[in-house]
């Protein structure tokens, strides 16, 4: 978004950019990002909902904090892979994933309404988030389990992928999200985590991917650059620097 400023008869304009972050993906000893250092810098939280991260007390303190800041609240939900991290592709039935989605989902839902808060939005995680790209059942079941809960939710998802028009047809509103922190491919989809260049470690890399995708580009893994369209850019919470990219994207917008 761009907010334009009038000052007197000086015309100024500031970028704002709105920009989402996974947390809640600490689970018992094993701790995962920062949270209380990050939330301060974004506009909204996606909380680990247990499957591949996220002990309940841990999703309900980051949950309560998220709310004290008055932050968008939405749930990140995934494969049951803990192991993994949520990171490994499962054949599941769809009657095994539209369940499991609704128990991650729900589960949030009712930790943020237990303190007077609310759910805005919901973005699946790893895999699961990649498999929604293209595989039409696992997006049709994404859409139906979030729209079975409250049609009113948002769910981040990249353009022109299928969950995007999925959800588009359902009548659930999305929001198209960029990635700060990770390079595409030439067809608009994510590189693989395991390509050497894939996740942009740099925080003055990150930022400058940042800013292309504020102006609807994004740099792939081959040096070239492609035209995306994003609403919301994701910084991954469990990036060691993420703290340092988030703190030089905010000093200059």
């Amino acid at each position: 978004m761009i907010w334009v400023y009038v000052e007197g008869t000086k015309i100024t304009s500031m970028i704002r950019i709105h920009i989402n972050c996974d947390m809640a993906e600490s689970y018992g000893n094993l701790k995962s990002g920062n949270d209380i250092d990050i939330m301060p810098f974004v506009d909204a939280v996606n909380i680990a909902c247990g499957f591949h991260g996220g002990d309940p007390l841990t999703i309900f303190d980051t949950i309560t904090l998220a709310h004290q800041l008055n932050k968008e609240i939405g749930a990140h939900p995934s494969y049951p892979d803990l192991v993994g991290f949520g990171r490994r592709y499962m054949e599941m039935t769809s009657s095994e994933l539209y369940a499991a989605l609704v128990y991650q989902i729900g589960a949030v839902k009712a930790m943020a309404e237990s303190i007077g808060s609310k759910l805005y939005h919901v973005k699946p995680h790893g895999a699961l988030y990649n498999a929604a790209f293209s595989n039409q059942n696992v997006a049709s079941v994404i859409v139906d389990a979030v729209k079975a809960i409250d049609a009113g939710l948002i769910i981040y998802a990249q353009e022109y992928s299928l969950i995007e028009k999925t959800a588009q047809k359902s009548g659930i509103t999305i929001m198209n999200e960029g990635f700060a922190d990770r390079k595409y491919n030439n067809d608009g989809t994510l590189a693989h985590r395991q390509l050497p260049g894939a996740v942009i470690s740099s925080p003055e890399e990150v930022k400058e991917q940042a800013f292309l995708l504020i102006e609807g580009k994004a740099l792939t893994i081959s040096g070239k650059i492609i035209k995306v369209a994003v609403d919301t850019i994701c910084l991954h919470g469990d990036h060691p620097e993420v703290v340092q990219s988030l703190t030089l994207i905010r000093n200059q917008s």
